[in-house]
């Protein structure tokens, strides 16, 4: 049966519930994981969890290992991925304590971390129009509505570099984007995960305000964290309660993403390349 994953953000170390059958130190082609992977079981499905910060919290937004993080999943079956994660609203609408379940991302780190796999000896296009799999999102909102939680689907999610928070210019100028919420991390999870064939979905808790709205104290680490720790609850229980919407069985685009995304001539793909990519282009190169 395939397995679904989780990644716990900023207050998500781990997940109450968990029938826990063992931790997994994974190596991959592109070096560590953040963390050792805890495969579980959640509702009668398998369930591997990885705290993406560590789960002392000791990597930032722009250390963390993505590609390994993602690879990893893909090593241990994982064709579903929820992320969690902390963000700021940029919309009065948008209020802390609510979830989000944003459709698009923007990005603003310039590239400043590995974004592909594919990056040495072989090119491949992605289609990333939809950058999160429809399926999985609306199931997400769907157990969202069922814990009575505040929640929204749809919306823009900004990705900026980090780890300071932005500037109200900054801010501000997002908010001239018609952008709705912004983060440090997900955008980066995105890109890789569907290179992977994983569908991937986020949930977002909204934490703050940022720092557009002057009516509003400051953003600080205290006031994140406060909130997550109120939030972290509900982001479980929402976790819970999409496990039994997910089929046992794909049906979405997702799982084919590099049918037509390699452009690289087969015979001119280096032979360490396909060994070390060979679980994610086996299937197309041989």
């Amino acid at each position: 049966m395939a397995r679904i994953g989780v990644i716990g953000g900023s207050g998500l170390y781990q997940l109450e519930g968990l029938k826990v059958k063992k931790e997994v130190a994974v190596t991959t082609p592109f070096g560590k994981p953040s963390d050792k992977f805890i495969l579980a079981e959640l509702s009668g499905r398998e369930i591997v969890f990885l705290p993406r910060h560590d789960k002392n919290h000791t990597i930032g937004p722009s250390g963390i290992n993505y590609r390994a993080n993602i690879y990893g999943m893909k090593q241990l079956g994982v064709e579903w991925i929820i992320s969690v994660t902390a963000c700021g609203s940029l919309k009065e609408n948008l209020r802390p304590m609510d979830f989000v379940i944003p459709t698009q991302f923007v990005d603003r780190t310039n590239q400043a971390r590995p974004q592909t796999f594919f990056d040495r000896g072989i090119v491949a296009h992605i289609s990333f129009a939809n950058p999160v799999c429809e399926h999985l999102a609306k199931n997400l909102y769907a157990a969202a509505k069922k814990t009575k939680v505040r929640s929204h689907y749809g919306g823009v999610y900004v990705n900026m570099e980090g780890p300071q928070f932005s500037t109200l210019a900054e801010s501000n100028l997002y908010r001239s984007w018609n952008m709705d919420i912004i983060g440090m991390t997900n955008m980066t999870e995105a890109r890789l995960a569907r290179e992977a064939e994983i569908c991937y979905a986020t949930l977002a808790a909204v934490t703050d305000y940022d720092c557009w709205r002057q009516t509003s104290e400051s953003v600080s680490v205290d006031m994140i964290l406060a909130n997550l720790k109120r939030n972290v609850a509900n982001a479980k229980e929402i976790i819970k309660k999409v496990i039994a919407l997910i089929p046992e069985k794909r049906t979405c685009a997702c799982q084919d993403a590099l049918r037509y995304a390699i452009v690289t001539n087969s015979k001119a793909i280096p032979k360490n390349t396909k060994k070390k990519l060979g679980l994610l282009i086996g299937k197309y190169t041989r």
